[in-house]
């Protein structure tokens, strides 16, 4: 079949498909214009980051410190990777998204984060590594939410991703509920490279879908550094602030 014919038949059940089941907002469920778009509410609710923001970690400031300036944090203990770049914080909205993909089987919602994460990509990345899952989790879920986004990003960016380059080894408790030193004691050794050959010289991007303390984030990009990457910069649909906190 001709490309012409073939993209038209696509576009033909596409219609069909919508029709049937009419594209929803991963927000709040209203019937939208396109799939895997949010309504006008859940739009205007979207607290979207980016600059000014720390130099080191990439938490947003209120107002612009200047360039270089650092979090308290950072000031106090730098990170090992390159920051840390969020689309949005993380609210009602951007929380609905996640457990949907993560737990409602819309995978397509990936692509809804990563349209608004592409913005962040680094001009330089090379590589994009999803934070894995470990097996038995993977096996209950069927996919890995954070490899969707990832596989979408490098349609958007046209930067190659691996999501079996990252492994975790080791099952990990749930982090919700703990502190920050037990958060990094239960990802402390979790994760290791399959190839560690690939990531001579890469500079890497991390996919993920939240960021809340960081531990298993640092716990990834430490087996990624040790491994060879030449840097890693962490990349995620959401990010939990101070004021947003749960």
């Amino acid at each position: 079949m001709p490309a012409r014919a073939a993209s038209h038949k696509r576009g033909v059940l596409g219609r069909l498909i919508d029709a049937v089941l009419p594209p929803r907002c991963p927000g709040c469920g209203a019937v939208v214009l396109a799939q895997g778009r949010f309504c006008a509410a859940c739009w205007g609710q979207l607290r979207f980051l980016g600059e000014p923001w720390c130099a080191g970690c990439n938490l947003p400031f209120v107002l612009d410190a200047g360039p270089g300036a650092l979090c308290a944090a950072c000031a106090a203990a730098p990170p090992r990777h390159a920051g840390v770049r969020a689309a949005v914080a993380y609210d009602a909205v951007a929380r609905t998204l996640v457990l949907r993909l993560k737990h409602g089987g819309r995978a397509a919602y990936a692509g809804t984060a990563a349209r608004l994460m592409a913005r962040l990509m680094p001009a330089d990345a090379t590589l994009l590594v999803p934070v894995p899952l470990h097996r038995w989790r993977l096996w209950s879920r069927g996919y890995n939410q954070a490899a969707l986004i990832a596989t979408a990003l490098t349609r958007l960016v046209a930067v190659p991703s691996d999501a079996l380059l990252l492994q975790r080894h080791r099952a990990t408790p749930m982090l919700r509920d703990r502190g920050p030193a037990a958060r990094r004691e239960a990802v402390a050794g979790a994760f290791r490279v399959r190839r560690p050959a690939a990531l001579h010289d890469a500079r890497v991007v991390l996919i993920d879908d939240v960021y809340t303390s960081g531990a298993t984030a640092n716990a990834c990009a430490a087996a990624l550094l040790d491994a060879g990457a030449r840097s890693v910069t962490v990349l995620v649909w959401a990010r939990v602030l101070a004021d947003h906190a749960d």
